[in-house]
């Protein structure tokens, strides 16, 4: 079994439109080619192949009330190339 390693992790409670605001930003890195990401000391570069795995989850969980959950997901084999997925509409 492969081993995981957390490299970053941010989480923070935020408006709908600054949320939308941090994706278009993200979106504009990913087609540059590279992002920085960085929280107090904290600091990583990602830099994005020109094909990746795009991975949609939609969750519901059922506890003292209902949670609903999107999750967007970048996967990719350093040197190897992905294609094929999913359309957004």
């Amino acid at each position: 079994m492969a081993r995981e390693t957390v490299l970053f992790k941010s989480e923070e409670k935020k408006a709908s439109s600054d949320i939308a605001n941090n994706l278009r930003q993200i979106a504009d890195k990913i087609d540059d080619g590279s992002m920085i990401l960085k929280q107090g000391s904290e600091e990583i570069t990602l830099e994005f192949p020109k094909n990746m795995v795009l991975e949609l989850k939609v969750e519901e969980e059922q506890g003292k009330r209902l949670k609903k959950s999107f999750e967007i997901e970048l996967e990719w084999a350093i040197g190897e190339e992905q294609a094929g997925g999913a359309t957004i509409l």
